[in-house]
């Protein structure tokens, strides 16, 4: 039974250790990769392979959390091939080393077969070949370890240089990627900051949507937002207001078929690496008047005002 509940145990440190090894591996490609789009952009490629801080703050979080993780159970592995409560020999060690050393080649094959897809349909081969490279020397490093580490015999009581090396080198590069990461993503502020701009961007859509209609109802345009709230009631305070401090958001009559919201943005909308950027709405920082140009419904379409 002691033995039983051994295999158990190593069984579980093993595959714990796996599933943390496989965050830390995509982790780290992910910052990589993130960061070769930033530092390599591809005017042909805007959106396939262009710089995301979605993507870069994923991999930051998968490495903070998982690399721990990782190294704590394989610190307990190795210990226990140390003090001989694990065996060499072990059928769990063997099975689950061959199956980390699988995991490893498919990870591999998986991105190269993306890297390549990528490079075929136009990417820069400057960014497929350092791309390339990142998947190779990541998986490389995790295929040799484990490699190395199965062909050991004489475990017992004896302390292996070749896995220490592995041990501190492995985790100066992670270090090493997570402070590359921290220095190209955006802070939490400014992800904020960006994310109460975008409320703000959605409030001036549905106040555009209703200042169409209402000029498509009436031939003319609304004196104010409070002819709007007359009409429709999804004109809420929740939309009429700046979501940062409330206060309300202003409207102006420009021309006979031109109008302005005016409000405060924290954050600029303009600058590179905007996935999906709204052009209909470019601003910068601070007080801006966005000025649009109401749209004539197709002849025949004209929707009913909205009755509260």
């Amino acid at each position: 039974m002691p033995t039983q509940n051994n295999a158990a145990k190593f069984a579980f440190f093993y595959m714990l250790s796996l599933i943390a090894l496989v965050f830390v591996a995509v982790a780290s490609g992910t910052i990589l990769f993130q960061i070769i789009n930033k530092l390599v952009p591809d005017i042909a490629n805007i959106y396939s392979s262009m710089y995301l801080d979605e993507a870069m703050r994923f991999g930051i979080s998968a490495l903070i959390i998982a690399s721990p993780i990782f190294y704590i159970t394989a610190r307990q592995i190795y210990k226990s091939l140390y003090n001989g409560s694990l065996s060499s020999d072990s059928g769990v060690r063997k099975w689950l080393t061959y199956l980390i050393l699988l995991v490893s080649i498919i990870v591999m094959i998986a991105w190269l077969i993306a890297i390549l897809n990528g490079f075929l349909s136009g990417e820069l081969t400057a960014k497929f070949v350092l791309k390339a490279l990142t998947a190779i020397i990541i998986s490389g490093i995790v295929f040799s370890f484990y490699f190395y580490d199965i062909r050991r015999d004489d475990i017992l009581n004896k302390v292996d240089k070749v896995i220490k090396i592995y041990f501190f080198a492995s985790l100066a590069v992670i270090v090493v990627i997570l402070i590359a990461a921290f220095m190209n993503v955006e802070s939490p502020a400014v992800a904020r900051e960006k994310k109460i701009d975008q409320q703000v961007i959605n409030n001036f859509y549905t106040i555009q949507n209703d200042v169409d209609d209402y000029y498509n109802t009436y031939k003319k345009m609304p004196a104010s937002l409070s002819d709007l709230t007359k009409e429709y009631n999804n004109l809420t305070p929740e939309v009429l207001n700046n979501p940062s401090d409330n206060t309300p958001i202003e409207y102006k009559v420009n021309g006979d078929r031109g109008f302005e919201l005016c409000t405060t943005f924290k954050s600029a909308n303009k600058g590179k690496g905007q996935l999906y950027q709204d052009t209909n709405w470019l601003h910068d920082a601070g007080y801006q008047c966005l000025r649009q140009n109401v749209s004539d419904y197709p002849k025949g379409i004209v929707p009913a005002p909205m009755i509260p």
